[in-house]
């Protein structure tokens, strides 16, 4: 019976082993677009630590959210972040409600609507599907509106050739930056256009204005 368990534990080591080795190399095989390497630029580290700290800040743009058979865009009046926590001011068709606001935190969202009508819960994106049908990926949006990867969730990085970041694979989502801004002074530039998207499933973000809401220094 020993010598069994022990044969046991090595077949099961083993069949672990080989379930990594095949995930890793899925991932691996799938080709990055022409022009673009996994190997970080020489400053990454610190423009990685420099955007973490930058979590107090305001911006406004525009949000369009695209599933199949139907489209819909947004004004974003205000995102506001203030470390884990954000509130959003939405108007136009988003969410078919017009005027809407989300406020929440990872693993927490309150929503509500024009006519006072409110609805909170522990998961942000089902409620979000459930209002809406749409998949937003809010708790990983904030991280990625950054340049950066979600910290839940094994991820992909991939630079262009001038060292800028150029798409993030996390989650299911693939993120394309597309246009990079210097929108806040002392700080790395910050993406002005990026694009997620998740089979047929696509959001894209436009930021127009984004400004520091704290006395921290860089």
């Amino acid at each position: 019976m020993r010598h069994f368990s022990r044969g046991l534990k090595h077949s099961t080591a083993t069949l672990i082993v080989a379930l990594l080795m095949s995930a890793c190399a899925s991932i691996q095989q799938e080709p990055l677009p022409e022009g673009l390497t996994e190997q970080p630029p020489a400053d990454w580290a610190e423009r990685q630590a420099r955007l973490q700290a930058f979590d107090q800040w305001r911006l406004t743009g525009k949000l369009a959210v695209r599933q199949p058979g139907e489209n819909a865009s947004a004004v974003i009046n205000r995102w506001t972040q203030s470390n884990e926590h954000y509130e959003l001011a939405l108007s136009s068709a988003f969410l078919g409600m017009g005027s809407t606001r989300l406020e929440g935190s990872p693993g927490y969202i309150r929503l509500e609507t024009p006519d006072g009508e409110s609805y909170a819960s522990s998961d942000p994106q089902g409620l979000i599907y459930a209002a809406t049908g749409w998949e937003l990926p809010i708790d990983a949006l904030m991280w990625w509106i950054k340049g950066l990867p979600a910290p839940e969730g094994d991820f992909r990085l991939a630079f262009d050739q001038a060292g800028k970041l150029a798409q993030v694979r996390q989650l299911g989502w693939t993120i394309r930056y597309e246009r990079w801004r210097d929108f806040v002074d002392e700080r790395p530039e910050l993406p002005a256009r990026l694009t997620a998207r998740k089979g047929e499933k696509l959001v894209r973000l436009i930021v127009t204005s984004w400004t520091r809401t704290d006395d921290q220094t860089p």
